[in-house]
């Protein structure tokens, strides 16, 4: 790691409070609210590591403050956070990767996708199958059911075309099938 010039410290200062804020108080407490949860999860999934999912989501909103980018609606707001959250992670993952890797797939622990009250083996079934799928494709399903995004904000959200995220929800959904048919076929 580089020391950090007298230049490089000074950009880095915001010039003025509005410099730094680009919402009142309120509106981030409100956005806030809405958006912490779903994006924290989020993170979990990817890094599978609570503290590391709690320091990227303080990233990210760290970030969504500290820029200059305007936004058109809302949803659009809500895509540029989750953009911010995935680009932490690859850094995340590349800075960790040469230290200490992320956990391995068999040693994360995810939160199903199914309610608690499934008997049937069925939400078991399912988290084996999604860890059997590649970041891209789970990133792209979880995004797709269980945030409700549509093909366009999952796109923007992982920095892919629209077509990319069809193809890859079209093979994520063929491959999860297929294995949660093989799983069932062996019960």
């Amino acid at each position: 790691m580089r020391d950090i010039t007298l230049s490089e410290l000074q950009r880095l200062e915001p010039q003025t409070t509005d410099d730094v804020l680009q919402m009142d108080h309120e509106t981030f407490r409100a956005l806030y609210e809405r958006t912490a949860r779903p994006l924290w999860v989020y993170l979990w999934r990817r890094t599978g590591d609570t503290q590391l999912a709690d320091d990227l989501l303080q990233e990210t909103y760290y970030r969504l403050l500290r820029s200059r980018a305007t936004h058109e609606s809302e949803a659009h707001r809500r895509n540029y956070l989750f953009r911010i959250a995935t680009n932490l992670v690859h850094d995340a993952y590349r800075q960790r990767h040469e230290q200490h890797p992320l956990p391995e797939e068999s040693e994360r622990e995810h939160p199903s996708v199914l309610p608690d009250a499934d008997e049937s083996g069925s939400r078991h079934d399912l988290d084996r199958a999604l860890s059997k799928l590649s970041i891209r494709q789970r990133d792209a399903l979880w995004l797709a059911y269980a945030e409700g995004s549509s093909h366009a904000e999952i796109a923007e959200k992982l920095g892919l075309k629209v077509a990319s995220i069809r193809l890859i929800l079209f093979r994520a959904r063929r491959k999860a099938a297929k294995l949660l048919r093989h799983m069932g076929s062996r019960s």
